[in-house]
């Protein structure tokens, strides 16, 4: 993976951290765990794919405006494997 990934934290306090999240083609979010309970809002519509410790790959379709919520605990990479726009997101961590 050549592309780059960038996060953008645009809201933080004692409760919430939102960061918006680009993964330009080619691009990877290198491997993390999740302390805390998320939601993903994505901006877009396309695909990514989610590498667990284990190398277990789970193909992740996002549509635009469809979120979903995740428990803390999950550990992944995230990649774009894409030639096209780039992937972007809303990430929205629940602190406390």
């Amino acid at each position: 993976m050549t592309g780059a990934a960038h996060g953008e934290v645009q809201v933080e306090n004692e409760r919430m951290r939102v960061t918006r999240w680009t993964i330009e083609p080619g691009g990877t979010i290198p491997m993390h765990r999740h302390h805390h309970d998320y939601a993903v809002v994505p901006l877009m519509t396309g695909t990514m794919v989610a590498v667990e410790p284990d190398g277990t790959e789970i193909v992740v379709e996002l549509e635009q405006g469809r979120s979903y919520a995740r428990e803390a605990g999950a550990e992944h990479r995230m990649e774009h494997r894409g030639d096209g726009e780039p992937i972007v997101f809303v990430e929205v961590e629940r602190l406390d």
